[in-house]
């Protein structure tokens, strides 16, 4: 029992250094996600040069954050961590494909695959707010395109057959996507009805006219 007060000690300084790097790292992934909200509002508002540079920053953070935890694996992995890098994926996709560029890779945005698949599904979910506003403006063909995105993003998602534990509840999020896709896909197939309708009567009526 000599060294009793000595392995306490240890430990006691151990756990004072995780504590540090903890609240750190909440500080950290409450910015995380604010930035990843702004850019995101910022990119349906066609605000790109706002969304670009709030993603730099956001960037900037997911690093620091996951560096601070580089020792802790328990840290890392830990539910606000991997959901503010799930946000950072979310962002980053939601801008890639509302601007027409690539899809970034996990690896380059430093986030763990089952953080970025569920932020590609959450992106899925930004893409139908997308094409309410397509609807909204009347440019139906574009709104297609949107569609579509949204049909590979689930038909990916679908094929990720593994448990819960591995892929982050990564079902949920598939699910969640599927009934976005199919009330955006009724909706899209309603306006472009009423638009094919609309020109119908608009040619109807010059005929009559004329």
């Amino acid at each position: 029992m000599k060294n009793l007060e000595i392995i306490a000690e240890k430990i006691r300084t151990n756990f004072e250094a995780k504590s540090k790097v903890r609240d750190e790292t909440l500080r950290l992934s409450r910015q995380l996600i604010r930035h990843c909200a702004n850019a995101i509002r910022a990119t349906h508002r066609s605000e790109f040069e706002n969304a670009t540079g709030l993603l730099v920053t956001a960037k900037a953070l997911a690093s620091e954050m996951v560096d601070g935890v580089a020792d802790y694996a328990d840290l890392y992995h830990a539910g606000y961590t991997q959901d503010a890098l799930k946000e950072f994926a979310e962002a980053s996709i939601t801008y890639a494909l509302i601007t027409d560029r690539p899809l970034p890779d996990p690896d380059e945005l430093g986030v763990e695959y089952a953080a970025y698949l569920n932020g590609l599904g959450e992106a899925a979910g930004e893409l139908r707010r997308h094409v309410l506003d397509i609807i909204r403006y009347g440019e139906l063909e574009r709104g297609e395109k949107v569609l579509s995105m949204m049909d590979d993003i689930y038909g990916v998602l679908v094929t990720i057959d593994f448990p819960n534990a591995i892929t982050g509840g990564l079902r949920r999020t598939t699910d969640m996507v599927r009934g976005v896709l199919e009330r955006t896909r009724g909706d899209l197939t309603m306006s472009l009805r009423q638009e094919k309708l609309q020109q119908a009567l608009r040619g109807f009526e010059e005929r009559v006219n004329g």
